[in-house]
């Protein structure tokens, strides 16, 4: 049995924001949510409410009023707390290992802050082994738009469309599946230099994603969805195709380099830029 959706909360208005969209997660997946927060203060924290040197008393308080929120919002929903005992990072992974799905903060666009400062939310969003769930501050409702997924024609990954189509029947929402395609550099100089083979590029990669969701559609009938290619760098062409979605899902894979977890630049793109809230899906 799993711990239901772990959310990272440090007295911030990104991680408030991202204690409303677990909860509102949860109603949808039939579980609870576990807030959770690290006794070391966190850098860059902007919060009137976030003293300089945080001791136990405060993160205790400030885990049971938002909890209190929570419960107030949506009575009957489960909400547990616990004061973590390792720092953000380990503390953060070792929580997520026992739940179904992450949920942290981030700042503004075009920003790194809250859960995304320096190497702390970087180091978590590529080492845990859940779907990592990465929320802006509140700047008005959910948008009901469709969920929006990222993927690599060529090399597909399950999971990511699992998730993906999951997000969709629970939000009763349609699916855009996006793939963008990186030219080389004398395919955009245009037909003035030689024929513009973005005009073939794209109607041949369609193909290939409607077959690829042939089976995912007979999978999940009840899910409207839609493929569209993008030429381009795909982190930022993945960002601007989803801008009226309700969530953006992205692959990471799960494998480690000599410097440690990596999350990809496509996913370190969109996670930084999206307006929001990115899914972030190990794979191998």
């Amino acid at each position: 049995m799993t711990a239901g959706i772990v959310v990272g909360v440090d007295g911030t208005e990104q991680a408030e924001a991202a204690a409303e969209w677990a909860a509102e997660e949860a109603e949808l997946r039939g579980t609870g949510v576990h807030l959770v927060h690290a006794p070391e203060p966190w850098p860059g924290a902007v919060s009137p409410l976030v003293p300089a040197e945080p001791g136990e008393p405060w993160a205790e308080e400030l885990l049971a009023t938002t909890a209190r929120r929570l419960r107030a919002h949506r009575p009957g929903l489960p909400v547990t707390t616990r004061l973590l005992a390792s720092g953000p990072v380990q503390g953060l992974v070792d929580a997520a290992d026992a739940a179904d799905l992450l949920v942290l903060g981030s700042r503004a666009l075009g920003g790194a802050g809250g859960f995304l400062v320096g190497s702390v939310g970087l180091a978590v969003a590529g080492a845990v082994e859940r779907p990592v769930v990465l929320v802006r501050a509140a700047g008005g409702p959910p948008s009901p738009g469709p969920v929006t997924v990222g993927i690599d024609a060529e090399q597909p990954e399950d999971a990511v469309l699992a998730f993906a189509f999951e997000e969709a029947v629970r939000r009763r929402t349609g699916l855009s599946v996006v793939h963008a395609r990186q030219l080389p550099l004398y395919a955009t100089l245009g037909p003035e230099m030689v024929p513009d083979v973005r005009l073939a590029v794209a109607p041949e990669v369609e193909r290939s994603l409607e077959d690829l969701l042939e089976p995912w559609r007979v999978r999940y009938p009840g899910v409207k969805s839609g493929t569209r290619v993008v030429i381009g760098s795909a982190g930022l062409a993945l960002v601007r195709a989803s801008g009226d979605a309700g969530l953006v899902v992205v692959g990471r894979r799960t494998r480690r380099s000599v410097l440690g977890a990596r999350i990809g630049s496509v996913a370190h793109a969109v996670l930084h830029h999206s307006r929001v809230p990115v899914a972030l899906v190990p794979h191998d």
